[in-house]
């Protein structure tokens, strides 16, 4: 089976795959998976990686594969009030629930209680299949990279 087991800086050279994977399994640092053609791979990272859209993996055999954000059940809170959106990701983190946060709105993985909770608020939320990306957090020593206009956070499993 090939197996990837390092991430890539250099994204010069074109991925030879592509693997779409959900936020679930691109915050594990050992998994197995498949191509889309049925081959199975399989994933071994330093512990702490969370695997991005856009990120890059190499295999010892130098085969590269692009990972993908796969679409998934998300609710999504939209809104042009700032009060009411911050207020929002206060009560949603005080929950520990992991968000993705945009200019426009919000996203984390769909919840119906959590949807009730936040129409309480005042805000629209809605139900739709997109990949979610959510903020690494204050403290998962990561850096940003600019991917489509907004930055994604990789986490390089640093204790603190």
């Amino acid at each position: 089976m090939l197996t990837f087991t390092k991430r890539c800086d250099d994204h010069g050279k074109t991925p030879d795959h592509s693997l779409s994977l959900p936020f679930e399994t691109r915050q594990k640092s050992r998994f197995r998976a498949q191509f889309e053609d049925g081959t199975p791979v399989g994933v071994v990272l330093d512990r702490g990686l969370i695997l991005r859209h856009g990120d890059v993996l190499e295999s010892d055999e130098g085969v590269r594969v692009r990972i993908e954000a796969a679409p998934e059940p998300v609710s999504q809170v939209r809104g042009t009030d700032p009060l009411l959106l911050a207020r929002a990701c206060y009560h949603l983190g005080n929950r520990h629930v992991v968000l993705q946060i945009d200019a426009d709105g919000l996203r984390y993985l769909h919840d119906h209680v959590l949807d009730d909770m936040v129409r309480g608020l005042g805000l629209t939320v809605g139900f739709t299949h997109a990949p979610f990306e959510p903020e690494a957090g204050a403290y998962a020593g990561g850096h940003a990279h600019g991917h489509g206009g907004h930055g994604h956070h990789h986490a390089h499993g640093h204790e603190h």
